[in-house]
């Protein structure tokens, strides 16, 4: 049993695509698997569909090049779009800023101001000085 050429293409070009995207987005984090799988299968599913449908666009031997492309973008959204709807549990320590988490609005709920720093000092919410006072002789 040997191997044809549409599935070497369809990963070659499943990689060329989810590149592509990278590129565009700037990083793909934890995904990147689950993208070059998509797009893996879906160039390789759009080259059937394409020899299936005899669908003669761009052709790299018998390798159908658009609908491959096509399909692969589709797997690539579908992996964007799945993460982007799936629920992300929220965990007790994940809620507080860190060092090395930028304040935003998705990680406290509200960027505090300047007014929200500063405490007004009243006769009321004065705390004592919890220092003894020195006795003067005399």
């Amino acid at each position: 049993m040997s191997l044809g050429p549409a599935p070497v293409l369809a990963l070659l070009l499943g990689i060329l695509h989810v590149s592509i995207y990278v590129l565009i987005r700037g990083s793909a984090g934890r995904r990147l698997p689950w993208l070059i799988g998509a797009a893996f299968l879906g160039a390789w599913a759009g080259d059937a569909l394409g020899a299936r449908l005899r669908i003669e666009g761009l052709l790299l031997g018998d390798f159908h090049l658009i609908v491959a492309s096509v399909l692969a973008w589709l797997g690539i959204g579908g992996v964007t779009i799945v993460a982007i709807l799936g629920s992300q549990p929220r965990r007790e320590h994940d809620s507080a800023p860190t060092a090395s988490m930028p304040l935003t609005r998705s990680r406290v709920g509200r960027i505090p101001t300047e007014a929200d720093l500063v405490e007004p000092e009243s006769a009321d919410t004065a705390m004592p000085d919890p220092r003894p006072v020195p006795k003067v002789p005399g």
